[in-house]
């Protein structure tokens, strides 16, 4: 699935919900952005947003004002874009990645929150689990751990003489544990040694 198809499932569970009553009230609906890159990083998601929205109805200037928030790479910065996007009274909340989706479902438990993409939202702690996910949080999840592990086998494959794996971890994302210890797990049945190296910032 394209980045366009993706995003634009994602804020399609939400809008569709309210076409009907947009269409019998005119009503300017506000959805909040919080982008944890920058707007140039994201250029194409945002494009992929604005195209699923027109798909259903939806255009800026005329029944939507999306309200857009850049952490620049910074995820400390994610509480207080999420908050400021609360008080500005969005109808809806949209972001993706598991830093992104907790700072905001810390700042709102009423406002929906559209998650486009993040790794496993249960073992994250960001829903109950995904038959009841429950709170107000809907969107896409993906099976990271299982993912990243299959991607080491596939490496291994390609490269039979792989012996060390380097692996980049954001310390304060919290699917990067589930991540990297389904990774170790793979890589002891593979012989391979990983090596984990932490990042907090773009530098």
């Amino acid at each position: 699935m394209d980045r366009r198809t993706f995003v634009a499932c994602a804020i399609a569970l939400f809008a569709a919900s309210l076409a009907a009553e947009a269409q019998q009230t005119g009503k300017v609906y506000r959805i909040g952005f919080l982008g944890t890159a920058s707007a140039s990083a994201q250029a194409n998601r945002v494009e992929a947003l604005r195209a699923g929205l027109r798909d259903l109805g939806y255009a800026e200037g005329k029944n939507i004002v999306i309200e857009f928030r850049w952490a620049e790479g910074r995820s400390d910065r994610l509480p207080d874009l999420a908050a400021e996007l609360v008080r500005l009274k969005v109808d809806v909340l949209v972001t993706g990645g598991t830093p992104g989706i907790l700072a905001a479902k810390q700042a709102t438990t009423t406002i929906p929150i559209v998650m486009a993409g993040s790794g496993d939202a249960v073992a994250t702690g960001l829903v109950a689990s995904l038959a009841r996910p429950g709170g107000n949080i809907t969107g896409s999840t993906d099976s990271v751990p299982e993912l990243m592990a299959k991607l080491l086998e596939l490496l291994k494959e390609i490269m039979p003489r792989t012996r060390r794996v380097a692996v980049l971890v954001i310390p304060s994302n919290r699917s990067s544990s589930p991540v990297f210890n389904a990774m170790e797990s793979t890589a002891g049945s593979l012989k391979v040694e990983l090596q984990k190296f932490e990042t907090r910032g773009p530098r």
